[in-house]
């Protein structure tokens, strides 16, 4: 495996973006728009990537970040969160956001209220964190370990101290397990 970042990132001008201050709302359909143009073979973007006033790569927008902001929302599940601080079981948590669910208006209602599409991005994107970050010539097999060892789904790919790219784990993933299917003697594993 003798390739590098920049042969497996994803470049950014390919990538869904909005500026710091968008709604989720905006975000929603950043994605929606970057899914468009690709085809069945093509992994889609799970990711927004939001940009400062200089056009820098600032937060993330992942589909957890969505959901935990959904989540956090109301002040009934803020109160559940706060109480499984005090060492509550994981069941009874759960028994208490499943009962809040319960007396939620509908799915449809819950995830298309104004107040929900109007949150602003930077209230619930994951900060970018100075590990985020990989150079374009590093190798695959470093980035690997990288991305295991930090638990990162995607890196910032860097040029200079220029993002340029985006390296997916799917995509890591996808060139170890070739690499591991062709160097293999075992049979089973070839084809």
């Amino acid at each position: 495996m003798n390739s590098i970042v920049k042969d497996l990132m994803v470049p950014i001008s390919d990538y869904a973006t909005i500026s710091e201050g968008a709604t989720l709302l905006e975000a929603v359909i950043a994605l929606e728009n970057a899914k468009a143009g690709l085809t069945n073979k093509d992994c889609p973007h799970w990711v927004v990537l939001i940009l400062n006033n200089e056009e820098k790569v600032v937060g993330k927008l992942s589909q957890i970040n969505v959901l935990i902001a959904l989540e956090t929302r109301n002040e009934e599940m803020k109160n559940i969160e706060q109480i499984s601080r005090f060492g509550f079981s994981a069941k009874y948590i759960t028994t208490l956001r499943e009962d809040a669910y319960l007396k939620r208006e509908s799915f449809d209602k819950l995830y298309t209220d104004p107040e929900v599409m109007n949150m602003r991005v930077e209230d619930f994107m994951k900060v970018i964190a100075a590990n985020d970050f990989i150079d374009e010539n590093t190798s695959v097999a470093t980035a690997a370990h990288q991305m295991s060892a930090r638990k990162r789904l995607s890196m910032l790919v860097t040029s200079e101290e220029e993002v340029i790219g985006v390296l997916r784990l799917s995509d890591v993933f996808t060139a170890v397990i070739n690499t591991v299917k062709t160097q293999s003697t075992a049979p089973a594993l070839k084809g």
